[in-house]
């Protein structure tokens, strides 16, 4: 696995210890990480710290140029809310973990000329997939949908 990934995915377990969803994600700018992330929505109540956007913050302030040049590594492909920040910052490049078991904007972020690479690792699927039949309802919860009616 590549460094970069590993580094998101070092992140996304290490929220799933917290007992957060594990989802992670890195900023590298010319080979170096600028700033790591997991999602902290649980973990400190937020309603905004997916991955990516605690990626973001924890690289600080940053120029546009620099953002220009950068690569966001995340474990899981961009929800929305991520895919407007990536666009809002012109971040050319995404490397995306695994979209299997969530497609994001990849599409919208395409569109907008940025190179998406999706990697379908093995340890990011198996990730999700063991979260989200462990905790279906926190899950529904962080994408913003209603798991529907249950089976009695």
């Amino acid at each position: 696995m590549d460094h970069f990934m590993q580094a998101a995915l070092d992140e996304a377990r290490a929220g799933l210890d917290e007992g957060g969803i594990p989802i992670g994600s890195v900023l590298v700018h010319r080979g170096v990480i600028l700033g790591g992330g997991r999602n902290r929505r649980v973990q400190l109540g937020s309603t905004v710290l997916h991955g990516e956007m605690d990626a973001l913050e924890n690289a600080g302030r940053q120029s546009a140029d620099i953002y220009r040049e950068s690569t966001l590594y995340t474990t899981l492909s961009p929800c929305a809310m991520c895919t407007g920040a990536i666009l809002l910052y012109g971040i050319p490049r995404v490397v995306i973990g695994e979209n299997r078991t969530f497609l994001g904007e990849e599409a919208l972020l395409r569109s907008h000329g940025v190179e998406v690479e999706v990697l379908q690792e093995p340890e990011c699927i198996a990730l999700m997939e063991d979260f989200i039949s462990a905790s279906p309802d926190l899950w529904f919860e962080d994408i913003g949908e209603s798991p529907g009616p249950r089976a009695s």
